[in-house]
C-alpha cells in the first residue's frame, strides 16, 4: 500500500499548518500564484476538499464535469466567509481527513477503485498521494515565494513529500486529459525525473483507437524527456512553461505535443 503517501500528506498538511499560524489578516487576500485566487482562497480550496472527504455531498448532476470549475465553484461559495471561518473548517476536517486516508490504507478496502470525478478512476488508498501532491503543490508553489506571496521559508523538501505527490501524477496522466492526450503520444517516451523524488517511466502510446496511453516503469524509449521532479509539479500542471525547466533528448518532435498538451489537475 502506499503507506509513503499518508506518511507525505501528513508532512505536508503539518508545513501547511506552521504557515498559516504566521499569516496575518493582509497576507491572505494577497494574489496567490494560483489564477484568479487568493492565498485564503487556497486554503478554502483545500478546506472544502477536506469536508467532501469526511462528509460527501450527494451527487448533483448540476455540478461543473470540470474539475478545476469545480474547484473554482466550490471556493466561490465560501468567498464570503471570514478567513477565521475558512480556517476553521480547514482544521476541523483536515484532520479527519487524514484519519480516514490511513484507514484505507489497509485491505480490503485499500484495492477498491474510486471513482474521482473529472480526475479518473484510483485504488482507494492512492487518495493519499492526492492529498499528499495537493496540500505540497499548493503549498509549494501557490502560497510561498518566491512564486506565490508569503515571504516564508521551509526545510527543503524530501524524497518523502515529492515521490507520493508524483506518484499521483503518473497515475493521473493517462486518465485525466483523455483522448486529447492520448492523440498527443505517437511513440514512446520516456520521462526521467531527478532529484527528491526521483523516476523515470515510460509513456506509452494507445495500441487502438479506443485505447489510452500507458505508464510503465523504467525507460524503454530513445526519446527522453528530462527534468527535477520538483520542477515537474510546476510545468505539468502548467504554472511553469515546460520549456523552461525540461531538456529533451532524441527526437524532440515526438516529445513536444505531449508536453505542449499536459495538464495534470
Amino acid at each position: 500500500m502506499t503507506r509513503a503517501g499518508i506518511a507525505a500528506a501528513r508532512s505536508s498538511t503539518a508545513h501547511l499548518a506552521e504557515i498559516i499560524s504566521r499569516v496575518d489578516d493582509e497576507q491572505w487576500e494577497l494574489p496567490s500564484a494560483c489564477e484568479g485566487w487568493r492565498v485564503i482562497d487556497v486554503v478554502a480550496h483545500l478546506a472544502a476538499l477536506a469536508s467532501e472527504a469526511v462528509d460527501p455531498p450527494p451527487p448533483d448532476p448540476s455540478l461543473p464535469k470540470n474539475r478545476e470549475r469545480y474547484h473554482d465553484l466550490r471556493v466561490d461559495e465560501r468567498r464570503g466567509w471570514s478567513h477565521a471561518e475558512v480556517l476553521d473548517e480547514w482544521r476541523r476536517s483536515t484532520p479527519r481527513q487524514l484519519d480516514l486516508l490511513d484507514a484505507a490504507q489497509e485491505p480490503p478496502e485499500a484495492d477498491e477503485p474510486v471513482e474521482v470525478p473529472g480526475l479518473g478512476t484510483y485504488p482507494r488508498h492512492l487518495l493519499a498521494n492526492t492529498m499528499a501532491f495537493n496540500v505540497f503543490c499548493h503549498l509549494r508553489n501557490d502560497m510561498l515565494a518566491p512564486d506565490g506571496p508569503l515571504p516564508f521559508t521551509l526545510p527543503e523538501p524530501t524524497d518523502g513529500q515529492v515521490a507520493p505527490a508524483v506518484d499521483f501524477m503518473l497515475a493521473g496522466l493517462p486518465q485525466m486529459q483523455g483522448p486529447e492526450l492520448t492523440a498527443a503520444v505517437g511513440q514512446p517516451l520516456v520521462l526521467d525525473l531527478t532529484g527528491p523524488g526521483a523516476t523515470t517511466v515510460t509513456i506509452v502510446p494507445a495500441t487502438g483507437p479506443d485505447g489510452q496511453l500507458t505508464v510503465a516503469p523504467g525507460a524503454d524509449a530513445t526519446t527522453r524527456v528530462h527534468s527535477t521532479a520538483l520542477d515537474f509539479i510546476a510545468w505539468a500542471t502548467t504554472r511553469k512553461p515546460w520549456r523552461d525547466h525540461c531538456r529533451i533528448t532524441g527526437d524532440a518532435s515526438a516529445a513536444t505535443p505531449f508536453l505542449d498538451c499536459l495538464n495534470i489537475i
